[in-house]
């Protein structure tokens, strides 16, 4: 079974019609994209979108061949017009099962959203499974079959890959393909890389893929470290990257600080962006974390993790930190990163980057700088991916 992707992008298409902001500018050339509409082996056609014949020709694939035409969502303006000799577009009822003539089994999947989902079985066996915009399955049954590809709403939607990934519908092996594209992300570079964080990837309008072909299935880091400034989005961009998985273990190192408004404040806003599926731990014990074998860790912040760690041997006296103290805390560290790098779970921690200004005025500031520093560039010496978070843009320094 073999697919060709008419068009990759949102419902309006990418750029939008009219729209003036800097990711429909940048969407030119390969990143310029049209609804999405799949064709599945010359036979099958998976939304009707405005122009999909002259897509079809210019990808150097007919229509000539399609016997059914599903629709997967509401289609808002004017009606689209049917090509001659196409049959009439439908939608199948949730549960119900359509057998094409060529083989192929069709069944209709409830999503949370308006619209209607289709896992297309080949007469190879090859599973397809196919999302609308905005939507995620509605009441997946545990264990699931693997699907071989997933084509889905992967920028608006990641949940629905943790959705898929929680039952075992979606494994390292499945080709998880973005379609629906929309102007959220800026196309090109940091796109890639958003996808390839959630086991994804994009591919031109017009492509051909084979399904079960899984050479170029994105592989997830899994040790990726977060630095970034104040209020830079270090968080934000740390938690994007873990928002495609199931039962993440949150790891929150400040504590609750007990009668400080603003950081119970600031403590809400991170609780509020998670997914309703994440656990939450309060702990700086971070060793029998990355020994233990479970779901991916996010680590929110290293730098926390260096305040307690320093409190611990009382490195803010200079005589304890000249008589044992600053051995000790190098040894913690040496611990930490040792763990990190002997760790199988998928881990993404989160550190602020700091000296690269004002010059502390304590001698307890400077040498807080200086370890943290140093706990950084010991951190990231273990992990595949290195990004620096600057003005929420994230640059990537390894990986």
């Amino acid at each position: 079974m073999d697919i060709t992707l008419l068009g990759t992008g949102a419902p309006e298409g990418l750029p939008r019609p009219d729209c003036p902001c800097s990711a429909c500018a940048r969407a030119l050339g390969e990143e310029a994209r049209a609804a999405t509409s799949v064709l599945v082996d010359g036979t099958l056609l998976l939304d009707l979108t405005p122009g999909v014949a002259l897509a079809a020709a210019r990808a150097g694939r007919s229509l000539g061949g399609v016997g059914q035409v599903l629709l997967t969502h509401p289609h808002d303006g004017p009606p689209v017009e049917v090509p001659a000799g196409l049959p009439g577009p439908v939608r199948v009822p949730d549960g119900r099962e359509l057998a094409l003539l060529t083989g192929h089994r069709v069944r209709a999947l409830a999503m949370d959203a308006p619209g209607t989902g289709y896992a297309v079985t080949g007469p190879d066996g090859l599973r397809l499974l196919y999302l609308p915009p905005g939507g995620a399955p509605a009441g997946l049954e545990e264990p699931a079959a693997p699907y071989d590809m997933v084509l889905a709403d992967a920028v608006g939607r990641p949940d629905a890959l943790a959705r898929l990934r929680a039952v075992g519908a979606l494994t390292a092996a499945t080709d998880v393909v973005a379609v629906h594209l929309d102007h959220d992300v800026p196309p090109g570079a940091e796109l890639r890389r958003r996808l390839a964080a959630a086991g994804a990837r994009a591919v031109p309008d017009g492509t051909t893929l084979p399904v079960g072909s899984y050479e170029d299935v994105p592989d997830v880091p899994r040790r990726t470290l977060v630095l970034g400034g104040a209020r830079s989005g270090k968080s934000v961009e740390a938690e994007r990257r873990l928002e495609a998985f199931p039962d993440v273990l949150y790891v929150a190192t400040g504590g609750t600080r007990g009668g400080d408004t603003e950081w119970a404040a600031r403590v809400a806003a991170h609780r509020e962006r998670r997914s309703g599926s994440w656990r939450t731990v309060e702990t700086c014990d971070l060793v029998p974390l990355l020994k233990d074998d479970g779901p991916p860790l996010l680590i929110d912040c290293l730098s926390l993790w260096l305040t307690d760690a320093m409190d611990s041997v009382n490195a803010w006296d200079d005589a304890e930190w000249a008589s044992g103290g600053e051995r000790a805390l190098r040894a913690r560290v040496e611990q930490l990163a040792g763990a990190v790098r002997d760790t199988r779970r998928t881990v993404v921690a989160v550190s602020n980057e700091v000296g690269s200004g004002i010059v502390p005025a304590t001698a307890s500031g400077r040498r807080y700088r200086d370890e943290l520093g140093r706990l950084n560039a010991a951190f990231a010496s273990e992990c595949e991916h290195v990004l620096l978070v600057v003005a929420g843009q994230a640059l990537t320094l390894r990986g």
